[in-house]
């Protein structure tokens, strides 16, 4: 693919004017946005505000729970349940329907998992998410000693307890996403500035994952790193980086970025034909109208 070709791929997904358009702010730092077909409403985290927000078009951004134990990604699950990681208190939890809590991993091999980051569910039901030490800093969780001594890659085989390790060789695993004919996971390492890409066969994500694409940023956060990460449904990754949001073909080709007036920490699509591009950065909440849609998740296929 030429540059030019690139150039057009990039205008054909974004159209000739592509418009983020800023939904509220004065947060601390956003993250872990998740649409909500149901209620037509996003929510977000706050980790440092310690706060989960919700979006609605009639309401603009309210609290909606506080302490949040400093809550960071989120995911759908296929019957509505809402599974939260949390950076306080080191859990991967479920957020039941009728609206009890049951913890979905909190340790492996005794040891206390140290921040469980983000989440994906596949259309099989299968869970996967990251385990970096992000909250285990001051600010962005709660400050004590790291138990494990790596930050591993972790699945949860759909209708088990059972906490598999995938990959434990990675600086700080952070984002993921799922190609849209789940035959392949995503995984970024934000400090090593790249994004890995595991195969995924009918016992889930396996091996060390082959490097996708390098130098998105030079791994220093203040001037924008690989953080959350959706695919859409070409099979396009978009990643957080320096100046915005990256666009990536399935190649690794870097199509081009959307420029946003902030840090972006975390992205995801909703909206009612799930073409808009909800953008979580530093202190406020952004949208972007696409010309594309998201990768099938379980909550697209339930929201019909």
């Amino acid at each position: 693919m030429t540059q030019t070709e690139a150039s057009n791929s990039f205008q054909q997904l974004l159209g000739d004017s592509p418009a983020v358009e800023q939904l509220g702010t004065g947060f601390i730092f956003t993250e872990g946005p998740i649409w909500n077909p149901e209620g037509k409403e996003l929510f977000f985290s706050d980790m440092p505000g310690d706060t989960r927000r919700r979006w609605t078009a009639a309401e603009g951004c309210v609290d909606i729970r506080q302490p949040s134990n400093k809550c960071n990604g989120m995911a759908y699950d296929a019957d509505g349940c809402l599974l939260v990681c949390e950076h306080a208190t080191s859990r991967l939890i479920r957020e039941e329907r009728d609206g009890t809590t049951t913890v979905l991993a909190s340790h492996w091999q005794g040891k206390e998992l140290n921040s469980p980051n983000d989440v994906i569910v596949a259309l099989n039901g299968d869970i996967y998410f990251s385990d970096p030490i992000f909250g285990r800093v001051p600010v962005f969780g709660v400050e004590r000693e790291q138990e494990l001594d790596f930050q591993g890659l972790y699945r949860i085989p759909a209708g088990t307890n059972e906490l598999q390790l995938i990959a434990d060789d990675f600086d700080q695993p952070n984002g993921l996403c799922m190609s849209p004919n789940e035959d392949t996971l995503y995984v970024n390492d934000s400090i090593r500035a790249h994004i890995r890409q595991f195969p995924v066969g009918p016992n889930g994500a396996f091996g060390s994952g082959r490097m996708f694409i390098e130098g998105i940023g030079n791994g220093v956060v203040e001037d924008g790193i690989p953080d959350g990460m959706k695919c859409d449904a070409e099979g396009n990754v978009w990643v957080t980086g320096p100046e915005g949001v990256w666009v990536i073909d399935p190649t690794g080709r870097h199509l081009g970025t959307v420029p946003v007036p902030e840090n972006v920490g975390n992205i995801n699509w909703g909206g009612d034909d799930w073409s808009t591009l909800f953008i979580a950065a530093s202190t406020s909440l952004y949208r972007l109208q696409t010309n594309t849609s998201a990768a099938p998740v379980p909550n697209t296929r339930r929201a019909g």
